[in-house]
């Protein structure tokens, strides 16, 4: 999968990517929160390098970070950019690859790469290029955050969809009628790589309209993600749950060797 077509499947989802959830504006916060508990400094400098729409960069402005965001998807980043001047914070945003960062050596107190972003890299070689830069612009002892889906569980039972999530009439979602969404997993014969297919029907009268959106991820086990960050410079590496930490997914989370 080459960056243009993940950067393409996030232009598409820009719009709707909020009706994922019940309430954006609870999971922005709750999300922030964690991820805050984990940096445990006040008023850092965070670069969130895969913002998306902004869930997790806006949540940490709310705790009052600095934040900057980057991500593949131009019209991504551009409505992370509106999104928090809606909620008057200020967040800069551009587009950039996560393997080759726009920023000097040592700007940021903290990286945050969350919501399965990192598994978009295909290979080794990219993901350790991505860890690379992540750490070349984090200061000494700066703290890493990565987030993804619990592939040692998935990969061993190699699900071929979620459940479905209906959001609308009756709930806290801005949109008046229902959404739908739902995502189809195919399995690649290597076990460790999957093309998703995700779903979003929009209620719209009697009638719905359908919008399906296709990207490839690649499995990463914990042992494995972790063995590339130590190559690639972190120190105290450690993989935190959400049980203990209120955050959706698994973190990992380390250190910017000295």
């Amino acid at each position: 999968m080459s960056e243009t077509s993940v950067g393409h499947f996030y232009d598409e989802l820009a719009d709707d990517y909020h009706l994922i959830y019940p309430d954006w504006d609870a999971s922005i916060r709750r999300q922030g929160d964690a991820l805050d508990a984990q940096i445990g400094q006040d008023r850092v400098t965070v670069l969130d390098c895969s913002c998306g729409i902004g869930t997790q960069a806006i949540g940490l402005a709310l705790r009052g970070h600095h934040v900057t965001g980057t991500d593949l998807s131009p019209r991504a980043a551009v409505r992370a950019a509106r999104e928090a001047a809606r909620r008057s914070l200020s967040l800069c945003t551009a587009a950039a690859d996560m393997r080759s960062l726009p920023f000097t050596d040592g700007r940021f107190d903290a990286v945050v790469c969350a919501d399965n972003s990192l598994p978009h890299l295909l290979t080794e070689q990219d993901v350790h290029a991505a860890l690379a830069e992540m750490r070349r612009v984090l200061r000494p002892c700066g703290v890493l955050l990565v987030s993804t889906r619990p592939y040692d569980d998935l990969v061993r039972d190699r699900p071929a969809s979620t459940s479905a999530q209906v959001h609308g009439i009756g709930d806290c979602a801005d949109d008046g009628e229902r959404t739908v969404t739902f995502q189809l997993w195919h399995w690649y014969d290597d076990g460790e790589h999957y093309d998703l297919e995700h779903f979003q029907l929009f209620e719209e009268g009697e009638d719905w309209r359908v919008k399906v959106r296709r990207t490839t991820y690649w499995a990463l086990g914990q042992d494995r993600l972790a063995g590339l960050a130590a190559e690639a410079g972190f120190v105290d590496i450690r993989w935190r749950m959400p049980d203990e930490t209120g955050f959706f997914q698994p973190l990992l989370v380390a250190r910017a060797g000295e």
